[in-house]
């Protein structure tokens, strides 16, 4: 499988880390997780949420789609509870997920999670990049991150078009590339395909980067894919 490459542009100021090279972050980033510390710049987690297992992560996660599905939700009082306490000096993440753009996949709202608990990252049809790997690495490396989910979801429009592969404006067609594999596996199915890309976008993201492969095979963090449906509002696990 094709290894990504990375630049190594300096994180943003807003994520607590500013002016310092990439790839000096996430080693000061894995060294911090190995000694079971926490770094100067990183923003503090909760006593709660590190403890969790990567499994508990997980389980986490899918309780709350769980409640989602029921349509009885938990995270709005304690949304509230937050906004009043304040968390503009960190956040406490516990998951990280790699959703789709789509605006029908309100990340938050399906696993009926409040402010600050899920690291979201979106890109239209869930597919790794660089920036993503990034982003991603930044969340189990220094957030604390304990479960990475790769979200496929039912229709996917970027899916589809992957699959017509007719002339698109602007650069649509840039999409096409990553989402070859999953085509190329499903063909024109769209169910199929949508969750062919979810376990394909998660394999890469578990290999390719060696911050969070490390972290697996420590089990230290899982990475796994899973399907969203439209209709119903489930997640389940691919």
């Amino acid at each position: 499988m094709t290894q990504l490459h990375y630049k190594s542009p300096s994180v943003h100021a807003s994520c607590g880390c500013a002016g310092l090279p990439r790839r000096g972050f996430l080693a000061a980033g894995a060294a911090a997780v190995a000694a079971g510390g926490a770094l100067a710049f990183a923003a503090p987690r909760a006593r709660a949420q590190s403890a969790l297992s990567p499994q508990a992560a997980l389980d986490q996660l899918m309780a709350g789609n769980a409640r989602f599905v029921r349509g009885r939700l938990d995270s709005f009082q304690e949304d509230l509870d937050i906004l009043k306490q304040g968390t503009t000096e960190k956040q406490e993440p516990f998951a990280a997920v790699l959703s789709c753009a789509d605006s029908r996949v309100p990340v938050e709202l399906v696993f009926d999670q409040s402010i600050g608990h899920v690291f979201v990252a979106r890109v239209a049809g869930n597919i790794v990049t660089s920036e993503i790997i990034a982003s991603l690495e930044y969340g189990a490396a220094v957030l604390g991150t304990k479960a990475i989910m790769v979200l496929g979801h039912e229709g996917c429009g970027a899916v589809k078009a992957a699959i017509a592969g007719k002339a698109v404006p602007g650069q649509i067609s840039a999409l096409y590339r990553p989402l070859r594999a999953a085509v190329e596996q499903a063909g024109t199915d769209v169910e199929a395909a949508c969750k062919a890309n979810a376990r394909i976008q998660a394999n890469l993201l578990a290999t390719s980067s060696p911050v969070i492969a490390d972290m697996v095979k420590q089990g230290a963090v899982k990475v796994v894919a899973a399907y969203y449906a439209l209709a119903t509002g489930q997640v389940t696990l691919l």
